[in-house]
C-alpha cells in the first residue's frame, strides 16, 4: 500500500556553519566593536548574547541571514523572551524545532480526514504517515497540505509505492 511520511528536520551542520559565519562577521563589524555580542549553540537551542536590544535585534538579524542562505528554515525557530543579564546585557534563547509537534499532527490527520480523499493519516511519534490506495490520492494529500500549513516548515520522505 503506497504511503509516506510527513516530518520537520533541521540539517543541523547547516545550522552551525550559518551559526559560526555569524559569529564571525560579529566579531569582524564595527559596530560591535568591544562588544560582548555572540551567538552560542547548545541541544538544539540558540543562546543570542548581546549588550542592549537595539545589539540583540541585529544578531538576530544577522544570525537569520545565515541560516536563510544556507537553506535551513527560519520557520523552524521558535524565539523565547528577552532576558537582562548582569548590568545592562541581554539574552535571547531561540529553540530550533524539530519533529512535528503532537498539536500540528492532530491538526494534520483532522485536515486529511475532513477533506474527504481515500487516504488515512496516523501519528508515529514524531511523524505523520499517510497511507492510500493510489499515488495520486496521495499527491493531492501532499498539495492539500501544503497549501493548508504555511506556517511551519515540513518535509515529505519515504514515498512507497
Amino acid at each position: 500500500m503506497p504511503s509516506f511520511d510527513i516530518v520537520s528536520e533541521v540539517n543541523e551542520v547547516e545550522v552551525r556553519n550559518a551559526l559560526d559565519q555569524a559569529n564571525k562577521e560579529i566579531s569582524t563589524r564595527f559596530d560591535f566593536k568591544g562588544s560582548d555580542a555572540r551567538v552560542e549553540y547548545k541541544e538544539k537551542v540558540l543562546t543570542l548574547y548581546a549588550d542592549d536590544d537595539f545589539k540583540l535585534k541585529q544578531v538576530t538579524d544577522i544570525l537569520a541571514g545565515k541560516l536563510t542562505k544556507r537553506q535551513v528554515d527560519v520557520r523552524s525557530l521558535k524565539y523565547g523572551d528577552v532576558e537582562k543579564i548582569s548590568g545592562n546585557k541581554v539574552k535571547q534563547a531561540i529553540t530550533v524545532r524539530t519533529g512535528v509537534e503532537q498539536e500540528l499532527s492532530k491538526k494534520i490527520v483532522r485536515l486529511v480526514k475532513d477533506s474527504k480523499l481515500k487516504v488515512q493519516a496516523s501519528i508515529q511519534g514524531d511523524a505523520v504517515r499517510v497511507n492510500g490506495a493510489k499515488r495520486d490520492e496521495l499527491q493531492n494529500a501532499i498539495a492539500l497540505i501544503k497549501k493548508s500549513i504555511t506556517d511551519f516548515p515540513l518535509q515529505y520522505q519515504n514515498f512507497r509505492d
